[in-house]
């Protein structure tokens, strides 16, 4: 009997001891240290990003993390928020990594940022190369551009955004036709598959590959960048806007085969249908599935009494787990597009971009930060 109530008392310590509940001001704080440690690291806006090799500084890991600060920004508007990132887009011209005549999506990401600050303060300069760039993705025939489910990400959100600004559905339509591509063609019959309601990162991870366990791979962050992305293209489209219903469609789905494979701790495994390969806590996939369900919950997508204890048992995870006292986040892979990259993880291992990690958790902690709890 007093085993069972060490037990018992042990069960219970370490559900509170992962919190299920939330604080606004809490949640607030742990964004604000988080972005600290980053802007205090990274006070020079332009400097180059030097790993294996020097890239500049509006390449996607910068851009994702811009998306974070101003998703901060939208909450708690301060005005350093503004200025680091209006100096990071004046630094570069308001521009791109390979210029004008670019479909890597990766590289036009940084222009999501870009139509934020015009909206908060119009002046033309800021979106002439943005217009540039997608008036060539509009008038040209293509629509494989993504053909790596990260791109949906990096890509998806600049139409939305557009379409929206110049009241243009032309935005609209090409996001959509692209988004299908991708989904429907993609590998042998595109890179979702509706049987496990997860995607398959690139034609490289579609079957016949297998994880050790011969189930399908499924890269939790790139999971994450297509869960992400339907949320934010949700957050910005009207209610009217074409195509609204396969986007809450895929949310959805993507939602309920996530539910299933989260950790008992609260993250996702970086292989969500193999925990034994490469299995440990994740926070960058975590970060991204925490968004898109939290908005999910928000908008009256998702069922809040099915979503929100897991909402609240992923942030309360990586904040408490993966959350450094000064603001580093551990526990975040590194940069490449399957489970064995950047192995292996833990909270203390630097990974070799600390930039787009944080952005996944600002975005994830601002949908928080608007919960009705």
């Amino acid at each position: 009997m007093f085993k069972q109530l060490i037990l018992i008392t042990a069960l219970l310590f370490g559900l509170s001891s992962l919190g299920q509940t939330l604080d606004r001001k809490e949640v607030l704080n742990h964004l604000i240290v988080a972005n600290k440690y980053f802007m205090e690291k990274w006070p020079d806006v332009g400097k180059t990003i030097v790993t294996n090799r020097e890239r500049p500084s509006n390449i996607w890991t910068r851009g994702v993390y811009y998306e974070g600060l101003m998703a901060l920004y939208g909450i708690y508007p301060k005005e350093e928020y503004y200025k680091y990132a209006y100096d990071w887009s004046e630094f570069h011209g308001w521009g791109f990594r390979n210029g004008n005549a670019n479909r890597n999506a990766d590289d036009y990401c940084a222009a999501q940022t870009y139509i934020d600050l015009y909206n908060l303060e119009p002046d033309s300069k800021k979106l002439r190369n943005t217009l540039a760039l997608t008036d060539m993705l509009l008038n040209t025939p293509q629509l494989d551009d993504w053909s790596w489910i990260d791109a949906i990400q990096m890509g998806m959100p600049v139409f939305a955004k557009l379409g929206v600004l110049k009241n243009d559905a032309r935005y609209f339509e090409k996001m959509y036709e692209m988004y299908m591509y991708t989904r429907n063609k993609h590998g042998d019959n595109g890179l979702f598959n509706d049987k496990d309601g997860l995607w398959w990162r690139d034609a490289d991870f579609d079957p016949p590959y297998k994880e050790p366990n011969g189930e399908d791979c499924y890269w939790s962050r790139g999971n994450g960048w297509v869960i992400g992305a339907l949320a934010k293209v949700l957050s910005i489209i009207p209610e009217n806007a074409p195509h609204r219903q396969q986007y809450i469609s895929d949310l959805k789905a993507m939602a309920e085969a996530l539910a299933k494979v989260q950790r008992t701790d609260g993250f996702w495994n970086v292989s969500l249908h193999d925990p034994n390969h490469y299995g440990g806590k994740e926070t960058s996939g975590t970060a991204l599935f925490v968004y898109g369900m939290a908005y999910g919950v928000n908008n009256g997508i998702l069922d809040k009494d099915t979503y929100m204890p897991l909402i609240l048992k992923g942030w309360n995870a990586m904040t408490k787990l993966a959350l450094h006292e000064n603001g580093f986040l551990g526990y975040l892979q590194s940069t490449g597009k399957e489970p064995s990259e950047g192995q292996p993880l833990s909270y203390d291992k630097i990974p070799d971009f600390e930039d787009y990690g944080l952005g996944c958790f600002l975005l994830a902690g601002a949908e928080i930060y608007r919960m009705d709890h």
